[in-house]
């Protein structure tokens, strides 16, 4: 894979963000003094289902392309996501540090893990989950593969961020991440994905990605063979 290839997209400038996300309603809010300095903008997401595949298993880890029991990587292109939550209140955006940010897909068959989904195989497995607890600076890091896609959705990921609210209760907050449709047709015309054949659902054809999809999508970058993506996400309400 070549940095220069066209279709694997690009990171908007910080201009070009603000204009995006402006016109959907999205907040957009700059950090407190002495936070970290790596986000400058802390975003409010919106919810998205959980969806039928959620399985709670346990695995604090950051790469989560393996499978317990077997060792074997999932083949497919090796995707490095971060996580960067925060929390919005009274005009400040802080980074929450010790939240649990659980993440799930597919594999480049379509096929979750965990699950009885027609893929018998794979229930008794738990490949591509995970979680992690954000550090100081609010970041949780997990090496994965860029999802394939099963009928009746677009390409996505699942994510869970479980921590503390207001007087020390328990919240979750849960959604989806999606994928330009381009860099989805060049990677998903790859092995193994190929083997899959044409996937039947885009972005626009999904039902959940209309209800907010477009203020949850990812811009990958190329790095050498693989591709890095980041995420903002800014929980409400005090701590």
């Amino acid at each position: 894979m070549h940095s220069e290839h066209p279709s694997w997209g690009r990171v908007l400038s910080r201009r070009e963000a603000l204009s995006l996300l402006g016109g959907a309603g999205v907040m957009l809010l700059t950090r407190s003094p002495g936070a970290p300095a790596q986000p400058l903008d802390c975003i409010a997401r919106p919810q998205q289902t959980k969806g039928p595949f959620f399985v709670d298993t346990g695995l604090e880890r950051s790469d989560i392309r393996s499978d317990p029991t077997t060792g074997n990587l999932e083949p497919g292109v090796p995707l490095s996501l971060t996580f960067i939550v925060s929390r919005l209140d009274a005009g400040t955006c802080r980074p929450i540090s010790g939240a649990h940010v659980e993440l799930w897909q597919c594999n480049a068959r379509g096929v979750y893990s965990g699950v009885r989904d027609g893929a018998s195989d794979a229930a008794a497995r738990k490949f591509l989950r995970g979680y992690q607890r954000t550090d100081a600076g609010g970041l949780a890091r997990f090496t994965t593969i860029y999802p394939g896609w099963y009928p009746g959705r677009t390409v996505h990921l699942h994510f869970m961020v479980r921590s503390l609210g207001s007087r020390s209760q328990p919240e979750a907050f849960t959604s989806q991440l999606y994928f330009d449709d381009a860099l989805s047709d060049t990677i998903l015309a790859t092995a193994p994905y190929a083997e899959r054949g044409r996937r039947s659902v885009r972005n626009a054809g999904d039902g959940i990605y209309r209800r907010g999809g477009s203020q949850l999508m990812l811009a990958p970058r190329p790095t050498g063979k693989e591709l890095e993506a980041s995420f903002n996400i800014g929980l409400q309400g005090a701590s």
